[in-house]
């Protein structure tokens, strides 16, 4: 056989494109086809992501015991985190554990692009810990905390062209916590933040969803390990 680096890159868009574009067409009510996109993108990650990294539909929680919205797609350590809760169906992860998160929706607009902003802020706005490491020789500083990643994945696009003008304008209104640093519209391409320019790069094309998984572990390799959580600011409410 015959190997082809560059038709295995196309199959893996193509498939996700494919299964997209099913939960589209097949389901006809709005809350359906965003659960069906939504779980099309978290199988991509839950795939291909590193095992270091787990993906899931989830809630935030912080030491102080503020809970973010739910969110789509959260990307979380799962090799250093000392706790993940699941009850009642819903997984709810500790904020120092998180990595990155997305708001997954079948088309993007200007009001899918703000819900994705306010999303992501509650959670980047939740209170993270971070302690001393000790080692052999004595003990290192708190690991300062990694920013987390926010965007958002849909299938289309409400915009012509589908990554314009309006796309800039709509994600330029999302500063600080609220801003996306990257995302994907799967039929059309991507886009992420650049903090060099202070601007973002709009960038069309094919293979969409590969180019935007290929982005994703890049940055989440420059992101580092996250910091070493402080479990009994959380154990004071065993006694509350």
């Amino acid at each position: 056989m015959n190997w082809s680096l560059s038709e295995l890159l196309d199959g893996l868009h193509q498939d996700l494109q494919k299964r997209l574009e099913i939960s589209r067409a097949t389901f006809g009510h709005p809350v359906a086809k965003g659960d069906a996109s939504e779980k099309v993108w978290l199988e991509l990650l839950q795939t291909y992501l590193p095992k270091r990294y787990q993906a899931e539909t989830a809630f935030v929680v912080d030491s102080n015991g503020v809970f973010s919205d739910q969110i789509d797609v959260v990307v979380f350590d799962r090799q250093y985190s000392p706790f993940i809760f699941s009850y009642q169906g819903q997984t709810i992860i500790p904020a120092e554990s998180v990595y990155a998160l997305f708001e997954a929706k079948q088309s993007i607009n200007a009001d899918q692009v703000k819900y994705a902003q306010d999303k992501v802020a509650s959670v980047r706005q939740l209170h993270r810990t971070s302690l001393p490491i000790p080692h052999a020789g004595g003990t290192y500083a708190a690991k300062p905390l990694i920013p987390i990643i926010g965007g958002i994945l849909t299938f289309e696009s409400d915009w012509n062209p589908p990554l314009g003008e309006s796309l800039r304008k709509a994600l330029a209104d999302g500063v600080d916590d609220r801003r996306l640093d990257i995302g994907c519209i799967a039929a059309h391409g991507q886009f992420q933040y650049a903090d060099t320019a202070g601007d973002y790069v709009l960038a069309p094309g094919t293979r969409a969803a590969t180019a935007f998984l290929f982005n994703l572990i890049s940055r989440l390799q420059f992101s580092g390990t996250v910091p070493m959580i402080d479990i009994q600011a959380y154990s004071q409410w065993l006694i509350k």
